[in-house]
């Protein structure tokens, strides 16, 4: 059996990351990327409608911003 986990939409953990400074960067295969210009970091956001928690955070840390 294969465990569920929590999941958070994409367009609501984009709407945090730019609440939080972070801009669209570019765009990739599969993915999105995402900038702190502040901070100097970067980081990928998949293009899935529901994005794994567990990826939200490690998101949020690359950028330097908290936890939605």
């Amino acid at each position: 059996m294969v465990p569920h986990f929590n999941t958070t939409k994409r367009r609501d953990l984009i709407r945090h990351l730019e609440t939080h400074g972070c801009e669209f960067l570019r765009e990739g295969g599969n993915h999105t990327i995402y900038v702190n210009r502040t901070l100097k970091k970067t980081s990928t956001v998949p293009r899935h409608k529901e994005v794994n928690d567990f990826l939200v955070y490690k998101i949020c840390k690359d950028l330097g911003i908290p936890k939605p």
